[in-house]
């Protein structure tokens, strides 16, 4: 049974207020409790017909991230970059931004106050090729169009008869990233929801091993609130990648050299800096 079950018509669908209250409220001892940081797996999170549906309409993503080793063979698709026919899909993004759906969020997780990303930063339908990796990292914090705090992620996968064998396991780190907590496969319907911080570690690191003709899919949410301390207290941030231990992985020194630029030296000297290394902004 779907732990949410949307009323929905042809071309879109909508959650209830009140089941949503009900359902988050049911988790949020789980969720809050969760290690190595508040995270929930929920298995059958709606009706088999509607992410169905949004397979069907999955589009072909061009785009691919192919310069860092750090993610490769990775691209994505924004709502409102789907194609013309996509409606049901559009409308499926559009609902997981509703009030509904915050409320859900918020039940579970003890966050009040949550406001959705109209513009999807970062989000939409994802995928990966065969050999494409995503390393462990903790997300940007903050939303630059918006000046939003980013605190909490929602990951809805979407890969039918996914094998072990492939890889592709969301993998949730330790903050002194020195163990690996928890691996958790991406299979269809599965849906992963998880605070996000500058401590919160996830990825999947190792190259997918599937064959030519898959690829790893899912759609990415991320939720935010409204803050003044993230402006005079934290330091605002990009994806950050880290390296696991006893790992190939390649550490990302020239973001740790860009704060050290930063913060420690004055502006002028840091622009003719990165004007001199071909960088122009920090």
């Amino acid at each position: 049974m779907p732990l949410l079950n949307p009323s929905q018509n042809q071309e879109s669908l909508f959650f209830s207020d009140q089941e949503c209250a009900e359902r988050g409220g049911k988790f949020n001892e789980l969720y809050t409790s969760a290690k190595p940081f508040p995270h929930i797996v929920l298995d059958e999170f709606l009706p088999s017909a509607i992410l169905e549906r949004a397979l069907q309409e999955f589009p072909e993503i061009k785009k691919r991230e192919l310069c860092r080793s750090q993610e490769l063979y990775k691209g994505a698709c924004l709502p409102d970059e789907l194609p013309p026919g996509a409606i049901f899909s559009r409308s499926m993004f559009y609902a997981f931004n509703s009030r509904p759906f915050l409320t859900f969020l918020e039940k579970i997780s003890g966050i009040d106050g949550l406001i959705p990303d109209p513009y999807f930063l970062g989000g939409g339908f994802h995928e990966t090729l065969c050999g494409g990796n995503l390393g462990i990292h903790a997300d940007f914090n903050l939303h630059k169009k918006m000046r939003l705090k980013r605190r909490m992620n929602v990951l809805v996968y979407l890969n039918k008869n996914w094998d072990s064998s492939y890889g592709g396991a969301l993998e949730l780190w330790t903050r002194d990233m020195k163990q690996r907590a928890k691996a958790i496969e991406p299979i269809f319907n599965r849906c992963v929801i998880f605070n996000t911080d500058n401590t919160s570690y996830h990825g999947h690191p190792d190259p997918l091993k599937c064959p030519d003709d898959r690829t790893r899919k899912s759609m990415a949410l991320y939720y935010y609130t409204a803050s003044n301390a993230i402006f005079s207290e934290e330091k605002v941030e990009t994806t950050v990648f880290r390296k696991r231990n006893n790992s190939t992985d390649r550490s990302d020194y020239w973001l740790r050299f860009k704060y050290v630029i930063r913060d420690c030296i004055p502006p002028i000297i840091t622009r003719l800096i990165l004007k001199i290394m071909g960088k122009t902004s920090v």
